[in-house]
Formats: structure tokens, C-alpha cells, sequence
């Protein structure tokens, strides 16, 4: 088959277009044939080097979306299969094998492209809004990096929710509008956001705030984070670690939060599910939708990092695999 691989951590060089053996599936796996997967900022992380150590040769990819190419005897899915799935040695290839567990059913009338951009985000974003963050609708909430996939999503789940006030950041107002549409109702830079959020509460502060950031955002976000409030940490896409203290918690009530959709897929993959059902039935009746930015080949998956790296893009890039 052929995929992206690369035999060493670096920049976009590394990847390389080859032809590789299609991987064999045990009795709880199954094998996918791959149409369309997501580019993500933990495939620039781990091409990279930044991420947990992999083994070489290494394909990248965290989600797709295709069709079922083998499944057990006894297993409840079938050859033909219309499915999205987190694989378990990568997704930039032809084929795909993931564990049953983690391979999830769609409609026929929901597109491949729409599929293939959901997974990891979307149900990252319901997981953190309603199980972590436990958003009530009067709360006065905070999501960083609002233009990316795991924020566009957010923000809209808010919406749907119907949570009171949606703060948005962002690293340059020429996403404003974009991030708007999605139903934010304020949109700011990192820069001021904190004396913001202040302003707007009548310096009473967010009741949650989502972080995928860390660095100094993190700081900057417990200034803002109101007594009893929650801090989300699920990221550091600046590259730094966020600080804080115990002072930064215990008298103000506060609590900060951490989760990992990667670790959770990992460890407790039996959990998945439910979450996926409500996303994928929410995607199907268009109640929420991820605007695709761009469609690149497989062969082009640099280019696909490159514009990532770039951080000037709205919503998903993914990569067309057949």
C-alpha cells in the first residue's frame, strides 16, 4: 500500500511518499480501507519529535474515515462497512488497522470528508465541554485557540448548549469573524483577553476556560479564572509548559483540570463510545459541522503540515487517501 512515512523526527522533509506493507489485523482488530484522514497539531508534534518516542518506520495520522476491508468472524461490523475509527499504527496510508473498540459506525448520507474531520476533535470537544468542563448555561466561558479544529467545536457545542456568554481567543483578529460565526460572542487576542474577560464579568472571571495553549496563556488565563472556577488544560501547542501554584487554587476555590484524548483512547478506549455515538448523531443531523478549510493528496502531506505550521488556517485540513 502506500503511505507517508518517515524514519526520522524533523521538519516536513521527513515525510516521504513510499510503498509500504499493508498491516494485519489480530482477532479484535479490524482493517480498514482509508478514504479521507485529519491532519492534526499531535502529527506535527510527534513528526517532530515532541510528542511521545515512536517507533521507525512511523505513519502518522490519529483518526479516519473509510470502509471496512476485514473484520473477525464475530465481530458486529461487516466488509463494506461506512465507519470512522482511531487506527493504531497510524492513518497517512492506504489501509488502517485499529482495535474494534475504537471504530465507530456513520450514516451513509454523512460525506467522508465531514467524517474524516470529526473525530479526534469533535469528540475531544464534547468530552471536554460537557464530562470535564461540565458547562452549565449561565457559566461565562473561555476557549483558547478558537479558529483550530478542537475550538471550532467547542464553541460550537457551547452554542448548542446554550451557555450564557462564549469568550474566544485568538492569535490575530483576521479570525474573528470566522470564530463569530461559529457562535462566540466576544473575540480577542491573546494579548488581552485577560482585562477582558475582567470587564466583561465586572471583574468576577470565567467560570471555565479551555487551554490547549499553556506557555504564559496559561498564566494569563488563571488572572482571569474566576473564584470556584475550572482551568481545562488539554495542550501546550505554544511548546511550553503553563505554570502555576498552590496559592493559585486553594483560597479562590479554584480547580484545574488535565485530560488527554490520546491517554483516554490508550488506557480506558471502553469509554470512547458513548461520546462518539452523541458526536456522530449531532454531525448527521447538522447540528454541528466543521468547515474544511482544505483537501490535499496523500502524497502532499507536507504541504498539509506546512499550512498547519502556518497558523493561518480555519477549521480542518485533511488528506484525501483514495
Amino acid at each position: 500500500m502506500k503511505a507517508i512515512i518517515q524514519e526520522k523526527y524533523g521538519g516536513i522533509d521527513v515525510l516521504q511518499y513510499k510503498e509500504v506493507e499493508r498491516p494485519q489485523v489480530s482477532s479484535n482488530e479490524i482493517l480498514i480501507k482509508n478514504a479521507y484522514t485529519s491532519v492534526n497539531y499531535a502529527d506535527l508534534k510527534k513528526r517532530r519529535g515532541n510528542k511521545e518516542k515512536g517507533k521507525f518506520p512511523m505513519i502518522l495520522g490519529l483518526d479516519v474515515a473509510g470502509t471496512i476491508e476485514e473484520a473477525a468472524e464475530h465481530s458486529s461490523f461487516s466488509i463494506g462497512d461506512r465507519v470512522i475509527a482511531f487506527p493504531k499504527n497510524g492513518s497517512y496510508s492506504q489501509y488502517s488497522a485499529a482495535k474494534e473498540q475504537l471504530v465507530f459506525k456513520i450514516p451513509d448520507h454523512l460525506s467522508f470528508e465531514q467524517a474524516a474531520a470529526m473525530p479526534t476533535v469533535s469528540i475531544l470537544s464534547y468530552i471536554l465541554l460537557h464530562d470535564i468542563g461540565q458547562v452549565r448555561a449561565d457559566d461565562t466561558i473561555v476557549i483558547h485557540s478558537a479558529a483550530g479544529g478542537v475550538g471550532t467545536l467547542i464553541t460550537q457545542l457551547a452554542k448548542l448548549a446554550g451557555i450564557k456568554t462564549i469568550i474566544s481567543t485568538v492569535g490575530n483578529l483576521d479570525k474573528q469573524d470566522y470564530v463569530l460565526k461559529n457562535g462566540a460572542n466576544f473575540v480577542y487576542t491573546y494579548d488581552e483577553f485577560a482585562e477582558k474577560v475582567m470587564e466583561i464579568t465586572n471583574s468576577a472571571g470565567a467560570n471555565i476556560i479551555f487551554d490547549s495553549v499553556a506557555g504564559e496563556i496559561t498564566r494569563r488565563s488563571l488572572d482571569c479564572l474566576a473564584f470556584y472556577g475550572t482551568l481545562v488544560q488539554f495542550g501546550n501547542s505554544i511548546g511550553k509548559a503553563g505554570s502555576l501554584t498552590t496559592n493559585d487554587v486553594h483560597n479562590s476555590c479554584r480547580n484545574i483540570k488535565g485530560f488527554s484524548f490520546g491517554t483516554t483512547r490508550k488506557h480506558r478506549p471502553e469509554i470512547v463510545a458513548p461520546f462518539a455515538e452523541k458526536v456522530i448523531d449531532l454531525f448527521a443531523n447538522n447540528k454541528i459541522k466543521i468547515p474544511i478549510e482544505r483537501v490535499f493528496d496523500l502524497s502532499d502531506a507536507a504541504e498539509a503540515h506546512k499550512r498547519i505550521e502556518s497558523r493561518q488556517h480555519k477549521g480542518k485540513v485533511i488528506i484525501k487517501i483514495s
